[in-house]
Protein backbone atom coordinates (compact mmCIF):
# COMPACT_ATOMS: atom_id res chain seq x y z
CA UNK A 1 0.00 0.00 0.00
CA UNK A 2 2.66 2.22 0.74
CA UNK A 3 3.77 2.28 -3.36
CA UNK A 4 0.44 2.81 -4.17
CA UNK A 5 0.20 6.08 -1.80
CA UNK A 6 3.89 7.44 -3.23
CA UNK A 7 2.59 6.58 -6.56
CA UNK A 8 -0.88 8.63 -6.13
CA UNK A 9 0.94 11.87 -4.37
CA UNK A 10 3.86 11.89 -6.66
CA UNK A 11 1.26 11.75 -9.61
CA UNK A 12 -1.24 14.63 -7.72
CA UNK A 13 2.28 16.84 -7.93
CA UNK A 14 2.37 16.25 -11.52
CA UNK A 15 -0.85 17.09 -12.41
CA UNK A 16 -0.86 19.80 -9.97
CA UNK A 17 2.50 20.82 -12.17
CA UNK A 18 0.26 20.63 -15.44
CA UNK A 19 -2.63 21.88 -14.12
CA UNK A 20 -0.70 25.04 -13.12
CA UNK A 21 1.22 25.19 -16.13
CA UNK A 22 -1.75 25.46 -18.62
CA UNK A 23 -4.18 28.09 -15.93
CA UNK A 24 -0.56 30.34 -16.53
CA UNK A 25 -0.69 29.72 -20.25
CA UNK A 26 -4.64 30.68 -20.45
CA UNK A 27 -5.29 27.29 -21.19
CA UNK A 28 -8.25 27.06 -18.78
CA UNK A 29 -10.11 24.53 -20.71
CA UNK A 30 -7.28 22.05 -20.75
CA UNK A 31 -6.26 23.21 -16.78
CA UNK A 32 -9.61 22.34 -15.79
CA UNK A 33 -9.41 18.81 -17.31
CA UNK A 34 -6.16 18.75 -15.60
CA UNK A 35 -7.59 19.77 -12.90
CA UNK A 36 -10.70 17.38 -12.49
CA UNK A 37 -8.15 14.44 -12.81
CA UNK A 38 -6.54 15.67 -9.98
CA UNK A 39 -9.31 15.47 -7.93
CA UNK A 40 -9.80 12.18 -8.88
CA UNK A 41 -6.56 11.43 -8.00
CA UNK A 42 -7.08 12.96 -4.33
CA UNK A 43 -9.56 9.97 -3.95
CA UNK A 44 -6.54 7.54 -4.40
CA UNK A 45 -4.41 9.35 -1.90
CA UNK A 46 -6.97 9.76 0.70
CA UNK A 47 -7.59 5.98 0.57
CA UNK A 48 -4.41 4.95 0.49
CA UNK A 49 -3.35 7.13 3.34
CA UNK A 50 -5.68 6.20 4.90
CA UNK A 51 -5.19 3.16 4.74
CA UNK A 52 -1.45 3.03 5.97
CA UNK A 53 -2.42 4.96 9.25
CA UNK A 54 -5.32 3.06 10.17
CA UNK A 55 -2.75 0.38 12.25
CA UNK A 56 -1.11 3.18 14.52
CA UNK A 57 -4.64 3.52 16.11
CA UNK A 58 -4.18 0.06 18.38
CA UNK A 59 -3.34 3.01 21.05
CA UNK A 60 0.48 3.09 20.74
CA UNK A 61 3.04 5.56 21.13
CA UNK A 62 2.65 6.83 17.62
CA UNK A 63 -0.94 6.97 17.38
CA UNK A 64 -0.46 10.79 17.99
CA UNK A 65 2.22 11.38 14.93
CA UNK A 66 -0.13 9.34 12.49
CA UNK A 67 -2.74 11.45 13.65
CA UNK A 68 -0.71 14.60 12.42
CA UNK A 69 0.22 13.14 9.65
CA UNK A 70 -3.42 12.37 8.01
CA UNK A 71 -4.18 16.01 9.30
CA UNK A 72 -1.29 17.24 7.46
CA UNK A 73 -2.15 15.03 4.32
CA UNK A 74 -5.54 16.92 4.24
CA UNK A 75 -4.26 19.83 4.68
CA UNK A 76 -2.00 19.38 1.57
CA UNK A 77 -4.87 18.31 -0.61
CA UNK A 78 -6.73 21.64 0.79
CA UNK A 79 -3.76 23.51 -0.32
CA UNK A 80 -3.23 21.67 -3.72
CA UNK A 81 -6.96 22.63 -4.27
CA UNK A 82 -6.79 26.36 -3.58
CA UNK A 83 -4.34 27.14 -5.10
CA UNK A 84 -5.65 25.61 -8.80
CA UNK A 85 -9.09 27.61 -7.64
CA UNK A 86 -7.27 30.84 -6.83
CA UNK A 87 -5.23 30.96 -9.95
CA UNK A 88 -7.55 31.38 -12.26
CA UNK A 89 -9.08 34.22 -10.10
CA UNK A 90 -5.95 35.77 -10.07
CA UNK A 91 -5.57 36.08 -6.27
CA UNK A 92 -2.38 36.01 -4.50
CA UNK A 93 -0.93 32.87 -4.01
CA UNK A 94 2.49 33.29 -1.49
CA UNK A 95 0.86 32.04 1.74
CA UNK A 96 -0.39 28.89 0.23
CA UNK A 97 2.77 27.86 -1.42
CA UNK A 98 4.53 28.77 1.51
CA UNK A 99 1.93 26.63 3.61
CA UNK A 100 2.57 23.98 0.82
CA UNK A 101 6.18 24.00 1.46
CA UNK A 102 6.10 23.55 5.17
CA UNK A 103 2.81 20.79 5.20
CA UNK A 104 5.59 18.62 2.21
CA UNK A 105 8.31 18.70 5.05
CA UNK A 106 6.05 17.79 7.76
CA UNK A 107 4.87 14.87 5.78
CA UNK A 108 8.01 13.92 4.54
CA UNK A 109 9.90 14.03 7.87
CA UNK A 110 6.98 11.97 9.29
CA UNK A 111 6.60 9.62 6.67
CA UNK A 112 10.17 8.56 6.09
CA UNK A 113 12.29 9.30 9.15
CA UNK A 114 9.36 8.85 12.31
CA UNK A 115 6.74 6.29 11.29
CA UNK A 116 8.26 2.79 11.24
CA UNK A 117 5.70 1.91 7.63
CA UNK A 118 7.71 3.99 5.50
CA UNK A 119 9.11 2.88 2.60
CA UNK A 120 8.63 -0.98 2.49
CA UNK A 121 11.18 -2.95 -0.13
CA UNK A 122 10.49 -6.48 -0.16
Amino acid sequence: MTHLHITGWVLGFILLAISYAMYKKGNTKAGKIVHMILRLDYLLILYSGGDLITPYFNGGSLMAEAIVKGVAGIWMIAIMEMILVRLPKEKPLKVLWIQFVIALIILLVLGFVRLPMGIQLG
